[in-house]
Order: structure tokens, then C-alpha cells, then sequence
């Protein structure tokens, strides 16, 4: 993509950075995301077509607040502030920005005062979604106000000099209309061209993986899902048979799993694979383990032991290929920006400091439904790209408190039955994840005239677009009411089914 002017997002630390960029994507329009900190001629030496100015967290009026270089405002670029990127437009360009005696957080109702290009056509009110302590109290010289919330100034925008900014975040589904906010930044204020597609992607992506592992080997981590399906077929395709594909049965993979996935794997992708049962390795090391944080180390610490002893009897290649994504990385470990610590993800946050390989991650920039698109491009099959998500460290985030074999099994045995009647009921590619979670709650039941003293079963179903946010599913009670059924009857540790409502944020998709 070297030749393409990019849409480049300067992250200054928002959860929803990579959002902006995907959402770009989506409009086949070539978007990158740089840290707001990149010197400012390696920032013009990208000949961005627009530059976008993304949330964050903190206040701009902080001095130790990130920032960008002061000459990024005069690039004579079209730009974009979103959230925190507005106050620091403003800020810079001599506005005023505050703390604000009412935050925003969550919807808010916009108010649009036209004539303004990104907003035109638009009704009034606009429902939109904030996230922000601070406000602009003055707004900069040029500028005009172009729209407002009840408690603050919500968007401005300088036409003249090709500046525009808003509080709220167009980037996320909640906000009305937000999508086509972005598209008219994109299409009407800088004019941008249909220039990126998943074609593109894979053929870059092909020449990038053979600069950077030249002549080497590389290992690739296989979990049986799609990314990192697609992550092996991207690289033998860059590098051939000097690519040995791991797929180690941890003992917390779904039922059957190990020797499904295998085959599908070997016959599909035809990958060469190397199927190796260290289960019980990783449950001597989880045993008696209970805090998730200390569970996603362990098991990322020991899928790498496992993959360092593959590759001393493999000519010890130099790379471990990873299908890791964005929403991975950014939940895991700051990268790009300040960004908060959600959870650490096996293959990112879990990794030893000792790791004796470099890593390859030719998908860390994707979300989900453009690796599916990548994948399909690859010629992967469509059983394949459209797995459900399924978690590196697998059921140990799915089984609340202590691992053991039995407790393995029962949630097993339960998820197998949910998978079979959501399958059955065609809801399984509505969903964007469909689950079971064994609690560490006993409760009374009563079954066949006797008390029950068992444990329960929490289902948890989520639709979603990118993992980013998620709704829970509104799945009919005919199926809730089969997958319970089955549940008590057929897991005999099981006398109660429960169903998790709760969207994220403000939880997340897995419990753990």
C-alpha cells in the first residue's frame, strides 16, 4: 500500500481508535493508525490525504497529557478531531477547555445547527454517544459552533481551513447516523476514492511477512479458530514449507475439538500440521489457580515453552506466527497510546519476557469480520472463516474459580448442547459468540421428588460487529428453553441454567 495516500488516525489513546480506521475500511478507503507522538516528518512523509485525531482518556489542559507536534495543524490537510481529538484541536488553535461541572457519558441527544458539510441531510436531534469529562467552554478563532449537547458545545468546525471536530464518538454503533458522519469526512470534505480491499490486504500483507522473515523458518501458533487459521495461510503463502503450523491440545479446547479441528485444518487450509496433547502439563500448572489475570499468563507462558521444545526439533525457526488482532492488542497492552488495560490476552499481554522467537503478527490491525474477508480471499472455506470467536486460553476463561478435569467436562458437555441448538435453531452466524460458563455457585433444585444440591450453568450470547462493543441476544424462549431442558437432563452436575444480560461495555464478552 505503499503508493496509496492514507486516512491516518493519530491515536492519542482511545479504547476506539482502531474503530475509526476500521470504519474507514469499510468504505474500501485505505485508513493507518500512527501514535499521536510520531515525529512529525516521518508523519509527512506518509502524504496523508486527512488526518483524524482520535479519543483518549485524558485532559488536554494536563501537561503530561499526549500530544502531537504543533505543525500537524498546519499541514493543510483535512482533519478530523473526535472526542478528546476535538478539545485538543480546540486547545491548540486557541479555544478554551475545562472540566466539566456535568460529564457525558453514554447518549446524549446532538442539537445541529446548520449549515454544516458533515451533518447536512441529517435530522436534529441526533442521538449520539459521549464519553468525556471535559468540555470546550470557547471555541477557537475561525470556527463556528455546529452543534451542541444539553450540558456542552458538541461539534465545530472551520471549513475554510478543512478542520472539523466533534465530542461525541461517530465511530461507534451507538451513535445515529455516526457511520454516515465519518463517510461524509471522508467522501465529501476530502474527497477520498474507493482504494482498499481485502485482495489489497493479502497481497501487501504476502510481501510484508517475506521482507520481514527473509530467509528464515517460522512456527505458527494454531488454536483452531479463524485468525489464526488465516494468519497461517497468509504466511505459507508468503514463505512455503518453511512455515511448521502447532496446534497443542492445552486440555481446555471445546468437546472433540482437538482431533475436529485437526483434520479440518490439514484438509482445508492444507496447512502442515503438527498436532501435539500437553493437556496435562497445562493443568499440573492451573491447578489450584482461581485469579483469571494469573490463569491467561500461565497458559500463554506455557503455550510458548511448548512451542520453544517443537522448535528445537524443527530446525529452530526464528518466528512464531500469531493470529493475533486489534481488538487483542488493545484490550491487552497499550500500544499505540495510553489506553487502559482491560484484560491481558495469552498470545499479548501473556507473553514471557524470555520469548525466544520474533514475533509475526500479520493480522494485529484487522478486527474479526475483515480477517473473515481476508480468509475468504485466501480461498479458506466459509465452515472455516466462520467459526465463532473462540478464546487462546480457552475454557480456563469460562470456568469460574478452580480448573479440574471434572469441571472441564461439565462445561463441556453443556457448551456442546448449546452449540448443537443454536446450530439447530439457524441462529450460530447471527451470533457473534454463543457460549456456556460453569460458575462456582451450587444451588437447591429439586428433581425426581429429591433435593439437588448442583451447580449452574451460565449461557452467554452476544451479537456484535467487531467484538469492540457487543449486545446481548434476544434469542426466543423455545431455544433457551430446549438448551436448559438438555442442560439439566443430560449434565448430571447441573440443576440450574441462567442467562447473562449484560451488554459490553459495561461487561465484557468473556467472564474472564
Amino acid at each position: 500500500m505503499e503508493n496509496i495516500r492514507p486516512i491516518i488516525v493519530l491515536d492519542f489513546g482511545s479504547q476506539y481508535t482502531q474503530l475509526i480506521a476500521r470504519r474507514i475500511r469499510e468504505m474500501h478507503v485505505y485508513s493507518v493508525i500512527v501514535p499521536c507522538h510520531l515525529p512529525f516528518d516521518d508523519l509527512a512523509g506518509m502524504n496523508p490525504q486527512a488526518i483524524i485525531l482520535s479519543g483518549g482518556p485524558s485532559s488536554v489542559y494536563d501537561p503530561a497529557s499526549p500530544t502531537c507536534d504543533d505543525r500537524v495543524f498546519q499541514m493543510k490537510v483535512p482533519m478530523l478531531g473526535i472526542c478528546y481529538g476535538f478539545q485538543l484541536m480546540a486547545y491548540k488553535l486557541g479555544g478554551k477547555v475545562e472540566r466539566a461541572e456535568r460529564r457525558e457519558y453514554g447518549f446524549a441527544q446532538l442539537e445541529i445547527s446548520p449549515p454544516s458539510q458533515i451533518f447536512s441531510g441529517l435530522e436534529s436531534p441526533l442521538r449520539v454517544w459521549n464519553s468525556h469529562g471535559d468540555h470546550v467552554a470557547e471555541v477557537p478563532p475561525g470556527f463556528r459552533v455546529t452543534g451542541r449537547t444539553e450540558n456542552a458545545i458538541s461539534a465545530i468546525e472551520n471549513p475554510e481551513a478543512g478542520m472539523y471536530a466533534v465530542e461525541f464518538h461517530p465511530e461507534v454503533r451507538h451513535t445515529a447516523s455516526g457511520a454516515e458522519i465519518l463517510r461524509r469526512f471522508v467522501e465529501g470534505v476530502c474527497g477520498a476514492a474507493p482504494n482498499w480491499y481485502p485482495r489489497s490486504f493479502v497481497d501487501e500483507a504476502v510481501e510484508r511477512v517475506r521482507r520481514e522473515v527473509g530467509d528464515e523458518r517460522a512456527l505458527c501458533a494454531l488454536s483452531g479458530g479463524v485468525d489464526s487459521a488465516v494468519a497461517a495461510t497468509l504466511v505459507s503463502r508468503a514463505i512455503g514449507d518453511r512455515l511448521l503450523c502447532v496446534f497443542v491440545n492445552n486440555g481446555l479446547l471445546r468437546k472433540n475439538e482437538f482431533e475436529e479441528v485437526t483434520a479440518a485444518l490439514r484438509s482445508q487450509a492444507h496447512l502442515n500440521v503438527r498436532a501435539v496433547d500437553r493437556s496435562e502439563r497445562f493443568l499440573t500448572r492451573l491447578a489450584g489457580v482461581v485469579d483469571p489475570e494469573r490463569k491467561r499468563k500461565i497458559i500463554g507462558e506455557e503455550f510458548i515453552r511448548v512451542f520453544e521444545e517443537e522448535a528445537r526439533s524443527s530446525g529452530h525457526p526464528a518466528f512464531l506466527v500469531q493470529g493475533t488482532l486489534y481488538p487483542d492488542v488493545i484490550e491487552s497492552v497499550s500500544v499505540k497510546g495510553p489506553a487502559a488495560t482491560i484484560k491481558s490476552h495469552h498470545n499479548v499481554g501473556g507473553l514471557p519476557p524470555d520469548l525466544k522467537f520474533r514475533l509475526l503478527e500479520p493480522l494485529r490491525e484487522l478486527f474479526k469480520d475483515e480477517v473473515r474477508e481476508v480468509g475468504r480471499a485466501l480461498g479458506l472455506s466459509e465452515e472455516m472463516v466462520g467459526r465463532q470467536p473462540f478464546p487462546g486460553p480457552g475454557l480456563a476463561v469460562r470456568i469460574l474459580g478452580e480448573i479440574t478435569k471434572e469441571r472441564i467436562r461439565v462445561v463441556q458437555d453443556a457448551d456442546a448442547i448449546v452449540e448443537q441448538e443454536i446450530r439447530g435453531a439457524g441462529l450460530y452466524n447471527e451470533l457473534w459468540q454463543s457460549f456456556a460458563i460453569l460458575l462456582p455457585v451450587s444451588s437447591v433444585g429439586v428433581m425426581g421428588d429429591a433435593r439437588t444440591y448442583a451447580t449452574t450453568i451460565a449461557l452467554r450470547a452476544v451479537t456484535s460487529d467487531d467484538g469492540m462493543t457487543a449486545d446481548w441476544a434476544k434469542i426466543p424462549p423455545a431455544v433457551f428453553e430446549r438448551i436448559s431442558t438438555r442442560i439439566v437432563n443430560e449434565v448430571r452436575e447441573v440443576n440450574r441454567v441462567v442467562y447473562d444480560i449484560t451488554s459490553k461495555p459495561p461487561g465484557t464478552i468473556e467472564w474472564e
